[in-house]
C-alpha cells in the first residue's frame, strides 16, 4: 500500500470498503499488526485527514492503547470530522475517558452528544442513540449517579422490547424522581 501522504487519492469508496475488510479481519492480527495495516491505510489519505485519525484511533482503542487513541479522536474531531465518525468517534472517545478515569468528562461529550436533534442527524448517526445512551449510562454509574445511569439504560432498552414498552419507560422516568431508599 502507498505511503506517500502526497500521493493521489483513491476512491474514499474504495478506501472505506477496504478499512471496513480490515475491521472484519481484527480478530486474525496480533495489535501490533492491526494498527500497522490501519496506518497503511490512513498513509493513503492526506496528512492530518480526519477519517483516516479517527480510523487509527479506533484501532489503538481496540488494541488496547486509550491514551493513543484519545489523542488521535481528538485530531480527527478538531480537524473536522463529519457525519457517522464523527458521532462514532464522540462515543469512542467518551468511553477511552471513562477507562482512563475521566468519566466526567465523558458525561460532559455523551450529554452534548445527547443533546443534538434528532432531526440534525442521518439515519446511520440516529441508529447510534442507544449506544450514545449506554455509554453514558457507564459514565453516570462512575460518577455516582446510578439512579441516573438505570433510568436512562431501561429508557434506551424499552423501545427494543416486544412488550411491556411503556410500562417501562414510564418506571425509567420515575427513576428520576422516586426517592432513592437513602
Amino acid at each position: 500500500m502507498a505511503t506517500d501522504r502526497e500521493a493521489p487519492q483513491s476512491d474514499p469508496r474504495d478506501w472505506d470498503r477496504r478499512v471496513a475488510a480490515l475491521w472484519e479481519r481484527l480478530d486474525d492480527h496480533e495489535p501490533v499488526v492491526f494498527r500497522a495495516l490501519v496506518a497503511e491505510l490512513a498513509a493513503e489519505r492526506p496528512a492530518d485527514d480526519p477519517a483516516a485519525l479517527f480510523e487509527q484511533g479506533a484501532a489503538h482503542d481496540s488494541t488496547g492503547l486509550p491514551e493513543e487513541a484519545v489523542r488521535l479522536y481528538r485530531r480527527a474531531l478538531d480537524g473536522g470530522l463529519t457525519g457517522l465518525r464523527r458521532r462514532r468517534a464522540v462515543i469512542q472517545l467518551a468511553s477511552s475517558l471513562r477507562n482512563l478515569g475521566r468519566p466526567d468528562r465523558s458525561v460532559e461529550l455523551l450529554t452534548a452528544e445527547r443533546d443534538i436533534p434528532a432531526d440534525r442527524l442521518d439515519a446511520d448517526e440516529a441508529a447510534l442513540s442507544g449506544a450514545v445512551d449506554a455509554f453514558l449510562a457507564l459514565a453516570l454509574a462512575d460518577t455516582g449517579r446510578e439512579r441516573e445511569a438505570t433510568s436512562l439504560a431501561l429508557g434506551a432498552l424499552a423501545p427494543l422490547l416486544p412488550r411491556y414498552n411503556r410500562s417501562l419507560s414510564h418506571y425509567a422516568r420515575a427513576l428520576l424522581t422516586a426517592p432513592d431508599g437513602s
